[in-house]
């Protein structure tokens, strides 16, 4: 009972993160939902992509009628990105085996392939975070780079929501503002969008291969929604990029926490 008090009140911290400083709450879904409601890393990413999923739908109507989005390069990136998520949550991770290989006596499990690679993604996360990254394309002149780049990219990005359940925001972004050229708040935007369909998607994927507890998941991502629009609201008293640099340094501990624990504890 008192693990499932303190998970409800991380998916409420999930919440309020995203609403503060428009991201990187989707970072901690997974822990959360590992090591304090003690659930397996295969179940735990399909729950993330739903709660990842169904926050980032709340921001994505909000940017829809504020007209933010950009929707050729939202589907651009998104249609390829949305099939491999989708293949990657029905065949890939499922065939993941139990033992994935050896290191000498040190036998890397299914369990701590995923939580490992998860890992490295909040790692680099929370770099773009502490740094505080701007792109910036003004110096370019707008151009439409080539498929293959896009594909390149989308394929990335699906493998990495599709495998780790985060929405890889942090990934997108970038892609956005630097292939395409796109103002960083019209990316911002977008990138939610983008995010939306492929953790969605994913999620389908996982329908006829895990056993879904609807009632603690409805329940779960209900306390996320809710502590979006709390995190909104403090934001209105707190700046949010202030608030961005010390998330990226507590993503970066949480990241290195991980590794420790899965591979030396």
């Amino acid at each position: 009972m008192e693990s499932l008090v303190l998970g409800y009140i991380g998916a409420l911290l999930v919440g309020v993160t995203l609403g503060l400083i428009g991201g990187g709450g989707s970072i901690i879904t997974v822990p959360v939902l590992v090591y304090v409601l003690h659930l397996n890393p295969i179940t735990a990413t399909a729950y993330s992509l739903f709660v990842v999923g169904t926050s980032s739908f709340v921001g994505t109507i909000k940017n829809i009628k504020d007209k933010r989005i950009d929707y050729r390069a939202a589907f651009t990136f998104a249609i390829p990105a949305l099939i491999v998520v989708y293949l990657t949550r029905k065949f890939l991770v499922p065939a993941i085996p139990d033992i994935v290989f050896t290191l000498g006596s040190f036998d890397v499990t299914r369990h701590i392939f995923i939580m490992v690679l998860f890992s490295i993604i909040m790692v680099l996360a929370s770099l773009s975070m502490i740094k505080d990254m701007s792109y910036d394309c003004a110096h370019q002149q707008k151009r439409n780079p080539k498929l293959p780049v896009i594909l390149f990219q989308a394929v990335g990005l699906g493998l990495v929501t599709g495998i780790v359940g985060a929405g890889g925001g942090f990934l997108i972004v970038p892609a956005l503002v630097l292939l395409l050229c796109l103002p960083m708040k019209k990316a911002v935007a977008t990138s939610l969008l983008i995010i939306t369909l492929n953790s969605l998607i994913g999620f389908l994927g996982d329908l006829n291969i895990i056993a879904i507890d609807w009632n603690f998941l409805i329940t779960f991502t209900a306390f996320s929604v809710v502590g979006i629009f709390l995190g909104i609201y403090i934001s209105r008293f707190i700046e949010g990029k202030k608030l961005k640099k010390g998330f990226g340094w507590f993503v970066l501990i949480m990241g290195l926490y991980i590794v420790i624990r899965e591979i030396f504890l």
